[in-house]
């Protein structure tokens, strides 16, 4: 059973209250977990590397400072193909959503290291985030305008009902989908290598002599794994970036 426990792919999920001893205000535990914990070192090495990377500024720019200056031209250029010159002033969010997302997906491949974009209170909080700039964005913008969103140009009056129908359900479950497809794509993720990992200590463990080569097969799968896994970290950093840069393209530019 204690052999089991170590081996509990989901375990790796598990918040951890009171790092630092319990805190409650008016009943709500605000104790600092390590998710909170992980959070927190996001962005101070995302700070960090910003710092380091534009300290020196030089026209023949060193590493730091050229892998700084490629995440701001990719995060530029992609706010700018989607949402035009008027997204560029949405720069400063996206940037930091895009950022911490990524530094948030590394730093949980770490072994050890909490992965604080596996639980879905925490991307989904993001997604709302984003949700929330769209609408007040939109409305603040185009007023009743807004709602050009819902009413697709050239529909005819006969179906238009039903499409508006389906855009607002469409539009009302953009944070859900933003949220969840992170999430998801994370949480699997972690417990595919985890479970692999698993099965090269229960192999090495539980077998004798020779068949101990055995382990060698899930090892190679962790190892292969582990790239892919860095490369989904930074896609669906990006992902999510772009559908937050086409959403507020939504938020200005309401006609279809």
């Amino acid at each position: 059973m204690a052999e089991a426990t170590k081996l509990d792919p989901i375990k790796q999920f598990e918040l951890h209250d009171a790092l630092f001893g319990d805190f409650h205000i008016a009943g709500y535990d605000l104790s600092f977990t390590n998710s909170a914990l992980m959070m927190g070192v996001a962005v101070i090495l995302i700070s960090l590397f910003l710092l380091m990377g534009t300290s020196k500024r030089s026209l023949v720019p060193g590493r730091l400072q050229s892998i700084a200056e490629i995440s701001y031209e990719f995060v530029a250029d992609m706010i700018h193909s989607t949402s035009g010159r008027d997204g560029m002033k949405f720069f400063p969010f996206i940037y930091a959503l895009f950022m911490f997302i990524l530094f948030a997906n590394i730093l949980g491949l770490i072994p050890f290291f909490f992965t604080t974009t596996s639980h879905i209170i925490v991307t989904f909080a993001l997604a709302m985030s984003v949700m929330t700039t769209v609408l007040v964005v939109g409305i603040f913008k185009n007023g009743f305008g807004f709602l050009k969103l819902f009413v697709p140009s050239g529909v005819p009056i006969v179906i238009l009902p039903l499409v508006v129908l389906l855009e607002i359900i469409s539009f009302l479950s953009r944070p859900f989908s933003h949220g969840i497809r992170l999430w998801a794509n994370m949480l699997a993720g972690h417990i595919m290598l985890k479970l692999f990992a698993g099965f090269i200590i229960m192999m090495w463990a539980g077998l004798g002599g020779v068949a101990k080569i055995g382990a060698i097969a899930p090892f190679v799968m962790v190892i292969a794994l582990t790239p892919l896994e860095i490369l989904v970290a930074f896609l669906q950093a990006y992902v999510f970036a772009i559908l937050t840069s086409v959403y507020i393209n939504d938020a200005l530019h309401p006609g279809h």
